[in-house]
């Protein structure tokens, strides 16, 4: 998460370097996707914003969406375990029920089952919007999406990075009245 919120103003005349860096965490691990929607200022609202970071990644290749997917961790993963999750990572996970000390040993071994089983079928990380779920939904996700094809995968994993996406940057972009 960014240090400290901008306002829309700023994000409409700040230096695309400057952008890139206090607003990349908004898809993990890929500033490029801030640097790509920029060209669209002046953003009316969030909602414009984030609307160009979602045509940026709609519009990417095949390959580049399936990059972008694999920057995500597996939920209660190694990097979860390690403690090397970025901070928003960290904080979504937790949120959702994720934390390492919210988990009993079974569940975390249910979890990196489910990891591994999701990462071989499809070749990238199950990627689920944990603000709007909890572990028994996430599990749930799981069982169900394993069951569709790579494409519709793609389509899924995409989707929720986009409300990855807009959750963060209503955490670090207040409106121009200072809103939340």
């Amino acid at each position: 998460m960014s240090d400290q919120r901008i306002a829309l103003t700023e994000l409409n005349t700040l230096d695309p370097d400057v952008l890139e860096k206090r607003l990349g965490h908004l898809v993990e691990h890929s500033p490029w996707i801030v640097r790509c929607a920029l060209p669209g200022r002046p953003f009316a609202s969030r909602e414009a914003f984030h609307a160009a970071l979602c045509t940026v990644m709609r519009s990417a290749d095949p390959d580049a969406q399936v990059a972008l997917i694999r920057e995500h961790p597996d939920l209660v993963g190694r990097a979860a375990l390690d403690g090397t999750l970025t901070p928003s990572s960290t904080s979504e996970q937790a949120g959702a029920g994720l934390g390492a000390d919210s988990l009993s040993q079974e569940e975390r071994d249910e979890f990196h089952r489910l990891n591994q089983e999701y990462r071989d079928r499809f070749g990238f990380p199950f990627v689920i919007c944990a603000r709007e779920n909890r572990k028994a939904s996430i599990i749930a996700g799981f069982h169900n999406r394993l069951r569709n094809e790579r494409a519709a995968e793609i389509e899924t994993a995409i989707a929720e990075i986009e409300k990855i996406a807009w959750y963060r940057l209503i955490d670090s972009v207040c409106d121009e009245g200072g809103q939340a």
